[in-house]
């Protein structure tokens, strides 16, 4: 004799069983407020030399490792006068190590009057997820990624985790 079990007493269970384990692309939904346009990785890779990229994140974290050309600009001090020679039409591709941090500095660009700002989508994990290269201080290839802490290392899957510098 086969037992009934209602439907919401399966869905209970199941959420349950789930509750606190977010994939890498939920963990990113969650986190955005979808106010610059998100740029996938591979899309950033096809038209790399016309864009100019900006790294948001702290000094620390920038010195481990960046995409190649980065540009730094440090999230906690960002002024947009920091990029006042990049004409307000130029595509602008900013980033961190999972987006949050690059989509409020991509929101000050876009008030301040810069019409082709994106979000790469990720951020520094998600690229170095995809199997893409950054490179260290001194512009050489590296595996290490800065972290930030444990916590968000986490959502680094490829690569050397460095929570401190």
């Amino acid at each position: 004799m086969k037992k009934y079990i209602p439907p919401f007493i399966l869905l209970l269970i199941s959420s349950l069983t789930s509750c606190g384990q977010k994939t890498f692309d939920e963990k990113m939904e969650s986190l955005y407020r979808n106010t610059v346009p998100l740029i996938k990785a591979d899309s950033l890779k096809s038209k790399f030399n016309e864009v100019v990229i900006l790294d948001t994140r702290a000094k620390e974290e920038y010195q481990v490792s960046h995409i190649s050309g980065a540009r730094f600009v440090d999230y906690d001090d960002f002024e947009v006068e920091q990029v006042s020679d990049v004409p307000k039409d130029q595509e602008v591709i900013v980033y961190c190590s999972v987006g949050y941090r690059s989509e409020r500095v991509g929101e000050k660009l876009q008030k301040a009057g810069y019409t082709n700002v994106k979000n790469l989508y990720g951020g520094i994990f998600g690229w170095k997820n995809e199997g893409n290269e950054v490179v260290d201080s001194n512009n050489l290839p590296t595996d290490s990624v800065h972290t930030y802490n444990q916590s968000w290392g986490k959502w680094l899957y490829k690569g050397i985790k460095v929570y401190e510098r």
